[in-house]
């Protein structure tokens, strides 16, 4: 405040130098005294060419009579001179003159602090109270993740990407890890993750609905899995396939991955290009439990009868039987070979045959012997393959196959 205050006196002073041969000479006619009163303190009127005009500062404190000398006979402050062309009522007008509030911040923060903040027990209308809106409160414990959707960003976001998060609660502890999660910190980074391995954006959904373990995963522990698939030759498109249909496998520890790897070629005696697109074609043969893979392969080699180079086309071929039902195996192996009187090397040949259901295999079996077409010696002629007796939809198999009409193969039906 002091430094305005001398830029104002300043500035003052070179105004009233400015003015001074328009001063009549009456007013200069003072003692020197009386000149440095003038100049020193800014006065209230100054003489304009449109009339006076109010110059009033806070600062400046109006002058007394013993701040600054005054010619003689004057008793109010006011210059007393005949010669003098200033109005009697300048004097009236410099009193009259308004006073500019000081803004001081000060001040203005004084009469906020005076401002007492609402209370809880303060009385409202009505009206407001009809407004005042309470959220629902969070539940401590849920058996489901929907009473927690409303109140977590990173559950709703997850819905949107398609989430069944009535899927995911299913499985243990999952729920409690999306709730610790935050989507932008800890989920966004993995999902981006997850594109540049190869997930496509509308299966982001399914797969995290299958496993949602994955998003507490450590992003570098993720990232080195990926590099040791590709350090096995395993090409971009081969690893987002992989990927996607076994959601599981970035799961599975580097070391694990190898082992796994290790067993299929060692148990089937195959070259590491066939164990790769054993597992390409079937990935989740690198996520499953192993025991269920060995009993099969005993099965096939202790019951069923088939040598060692025989199950290794087998499960090459039709990876899908290594984790197959023991006892489905057994029965379909019955019917053809004990029923149908199908060797061993045909069913090597066609092992795509074990996957297909028990009863089609029984009721076109029945239906050709019916007609009398039920041949499968290749030496025979009118011979049926396996791929034709169970992959053709039943209108071919019936016009093309067994030279019927499919009426004729629904009313068979009914007789068994």
């Amino acid at each position: 405040m002091a430094v305005w205050a001398r830029r104002l006196s300043r500035g003052w002073c070179l105004l009233t130098r400015a003015l001074a041969p328009e001063v009549p000479h009456g007013l200069r006619s003072h003692s020197s005294k009386t000149r440095t009163c003038q100049v020193s303190c800014p006065p209230a009127l100054l003489p304009s060419r449109n009339g006076f005009f109010l110059w009033k500062a806070q600062s400046f404190r109006p002058l007394s009579a013993e701040s600054c000398a005054r010619p003689d006979g004057s008793k109010d402050g006011s210059l007393e001179s005949p010669e003098s062309p200033l109005p009697a009522q300048v004097d009236q007008k410099q009193e009259k003159a308004e006073t500019i509030p000081d803004l001081n911040a000060d001040v203005l923060y004084e009469d906020w602090d005076d401002i007492q903040p609402s209370s809880a027990l303060e009385e409202i209308s009505e009206e407001e109270a009809v407004k005042i809106t309470a959220k629902p409160l969070l539940p401590f414990q849920s058996s489901t993740l929907r009473d927690y959707v409303d109140h977590s960003e990173t559950l709703t976001k997850l819905v949107h990407l398609g989430v069944d998060l009535s899927q995911v609660e299913k499985r243990q502890k999952a729920g409690q890890l999306l709730l610790t999660l935050d989507f932008e910190k800890d989920i966004k980074k993995i999902l981006l993750f997850l594109k540049d391995v190869g997930v496509e954006d509308n299966q982001l959904g399914s797969f995290l609905t299958k496993n949602p373990f994955i998003l507490g995963e450590d992003l570098e522990a993720l990232e080195t899995r990926v590099a040791y698939l590709k350090s096995k030759k395993f090409g971009k498109a081969e690893i987002a396939q992989m990927v996607s249909r076994a959601p599981y496998l970035l799961l599975f520890s580097v070391e694990r991955l190898d082992n796994r790897l290790g067993f299929f070629k060692n148990e089937l005696g195959l070259s590491v290009t066939k164990t790769k697109d054993l597992v390409v074609r079937l990935p989740r043969l690198l996520t499953g439990k192993l025991e269920p893979v060995k009993e099969n392969i005993q099965v096939c080699q202790i019951e069923l009868g088939f040598q060692r180079n025989e199950i290794q086309h087998i499960m090459f071929k039709t990876p899908k039987i290594l984790t197959s039902s023991k006892k489905k195996l057994r029965k379909i192996f019955d019917y053809l070979h004990n029923v149908m009187g199908i060797p061993h090397n045909l069913l090597t040949q066609f092992p795509q045959v074990f996957n297909s259901r028990l009863l089609r295999i029984k009721e076109r079996h029945l239906f050709l012997k019916f007609l009398g077409r039920a041949q499968y010696d290749p030496a025979q002629p009118s011979y049926i393959s396996l791929h034709q007796l169970v992959s053709l939809p039943d209108e071919v198999f019936c016009t093309e196959i067994a030279k019927a009409s499919m009426q004729d193969f629904e009313k068979f039906l009914k007789t068994l």
